[in-house]
């Protein structure tokens, strides 16, 4: 059965094909014979209590710099589509809660990918804050004090926006950097919301393993190499993805997570 696709997403033509995981996704739809629009969050309007989307034909493929084919805008109402794909990157701010608002109108009539109200009550990294037991030592907050006792605690940090992604504003605050006062600074201009510090993993050396799960089982996972001199791990930043299986302390983290998603 051939379905109507509308995705969601942050402009295409900027895309790292090589490495984002929205565009194999739409490559697999197309293989599969759906049809795919495209569109922007600013192109999203609640009219008379339709969603509707000013959205254009999608034609995708695996050239480097030719990637891509968009028709004409088009209004669409997503009412009458069968999937909605919700995958543009953060900030997640006002916009992007806005944007879970209006989905929910259609949604599951219209079957929205995920759940906008899961995805708006589940921001990354406070979500796994529900499970201390499976991170290092966290600190959220604004205060200049709290941090700087979390640091003579701990030493060794990472420091990031709460709200970031794609592993922009990550930084490795070592015991003997003096910067941290002039970063404290930096993101109290620039964000609003509080911080997040963590103690620092050395292991993270041997890569950030990142697993699929779906309805809470693992469907797969691969391991991101830090390029040499980098902490960060992220594919775009010269990260290096690894096949992966995994370990059985990893199992038990699914499986930890499973067990809360869970009915009692």
């Amino acid at each position: 059965m051939s379905l109507i696709v509308a995705i969601q997403m942050d402009p295409i033509d900027s895309i790292d094909i090589s490495a984002d995981s929205t565009f194999v996704m739409a490559l697999e739809a197309q293989a599969r014979g759906h049809s795919l629009y495209h569109y922007l969050t600013q192109d999203l309007a609640l009219k008379n209590g339709r969603v509707m989307a000013g959205a254009r034909h999608l034609e995708v493929r695996r050239e480097e710099g030719n990637h891509f084919t968009l028709g004409e805008q088009e209004w669409i109402d997503l009412a009458l589509v069968d999937v909605v794909l919700m995958r543009q990157d953060p900030p997640f701010d006002m916009a992007y809660i806005t944007a879970t608002h209006l989905l929910e109108h259609v949604h599951p009539k219209t079957l929205v990918v995920n759940d906008p109200v899961n995805v708006r009550n589940a921001p990354e990294k406070l979500f796994v804050t529900h499970f201390p037991e499976l991170m290092p030592p966290t600190l959220i907050t604004t205060n200049r004090e709290q941090v700087m006792d979390f640091r003579a605690e701990h030493k060794d940090l990472i420091i990031k926006p709460l709200f970031g992604n794609g592993g922009a504003g990550v930084f490795h605050i070592g015991p003997d950097d003096e910067n941290i006062n002039s970063l404290l600074e930096l993101f109290t201009e620039l964000y609003r919301e509080p911080i997040i510090v963590q103690r620092y993993e050395p292991a993270v050396r041997n890569g950030d393993k990142r697993i699929i799960l779906i309805d809470g089982k693992p469907a797969g996972a691969l391991n991101r190499v830090p390029a040499k001199g980098e902490s960060r791990s992220n594919l775009h930043v010269g990260g290096t993805a690894e096949k992966s299986t995994l370990t059985k302390r990893e199992r038990e983290i699914c499986d930890a997570i499973l067990a809360q998603r869970s009915p009692a």
